[in-house]
């Protein structure tokens, strides 16, 4: 049987020290290389942090985080990460920001300056396939927040991740906005198979995109369910409207309801 790509087994984590506040604890999870998993639960469970233990920008204050088979102890160079703000350097073209984790991430770092030019094509076939030909000499003020947006998810794909995680990647956008971009991410997805993490309170996003969703509690934030997405590929719009899809998307809503509810009863004693 093969190994889990990220395993995730016992993890606690606590900010400000002894006594500080307890963000995660008892958290395991398992993703099998490839699979795009989504993360749920009510605000403050702590899934961000949850991120930031898997790609190493914080260490666990207990348990084991594994990537590829190696405990992770630091930032890791296999991984690509987008966020809700686009976060592009506004005195960089379009181009130049999607290039930017190659002059960072090796053995790209070595090569860029000899295949500029190779690296610069994938960069701009990487923009047309999210819609964005012709539009690598812009600057990030010249261009709409969703299509900000989309260059933001080409820069994290630029390197050829095999781990892929986003942070509330649409949560700034409106409604159709949001809707575009998820069939862009799952083009990107299925046509190159990176292993993705997805945290999102939009349980639509999370039913349309994933092959399984995981529901946290509240804060101090585990895993209390998970929920199998049988939703045949490529999905699109009227994929939401199917009996299916609304039971699921109600099935999600239920659990995190309950888990908002035991975090009030907990406040209450």
């Amino acid at each position: 049987m093969e190994r889990p790509f990220v395993e995730i087994s016992g993890v606690a984590m606590r900010y400000g020290g002894v006594e500080g506040t307890l963000a995660l604890k008892g958290t395991s999870m398992n993703i099998a290389k490839g699979e795009f998993v989504a993360v749920v639960g009510p605000s403050g469970c702590g899934k961000s942090t949850l991120m930031r233990l898997v790609t190493g920008l914080w260490p666990a204050t207990a348990g084991h985080v594994v990537v590829a088979g190696q405990e992770v102890a630091g930032p890791l160079s296999i991984a690509g990460m987008a966020f809700q703000n686009p976060t592009l350097l506004p005195w960089r073209n379009i181009l130049d920001n999607v290039m930017l984790p190659l002059e960072v991430v090796e053995p790209h770092r070595r090569l860029l300056s000899r295949e500029r030019a190779k690296y610069e094509k994938q960069a701009k076939d990487l923009l047309a396939l999210v819609g964005l030909g012709g539009f690598d000499q812009k600057f990030p003020w010249q261009l709409s927040g969703g299509m900000q947006q989309r260059a933001s998810l080409c820069r994290a794909l630029i390197h050829e991740p095999a781990l892929l995680m986003l942070d509330e990647p649409f949560a700034a956008l409106d409604i159709f906005t949001r809707e575009d971009l998820w069939a862009v991410l799952q083009d990107l997805w299925m046509a190159r198979r990176p292993t993705v993490i997805l945290v999102t309170h939009d349980l639509r996003e999370a039913a349309y995109l994933a092959d399984r969703v995981l529901v946290m509690s509240a804060r101090p934030g585990r895993i209390i369910a998970e929920r199998k997405v049988d939703l045949p590929r490529p999905r699109n719009l009227e994929t939401t409207y199917s009996p299916a899809f609304v039971s699921l998307v109600h099935d999600l809503r239920e659990y995190i309801s309950a888990a908002r509810k035991g975090e009030e009863a907990a406040h209450a004693q």
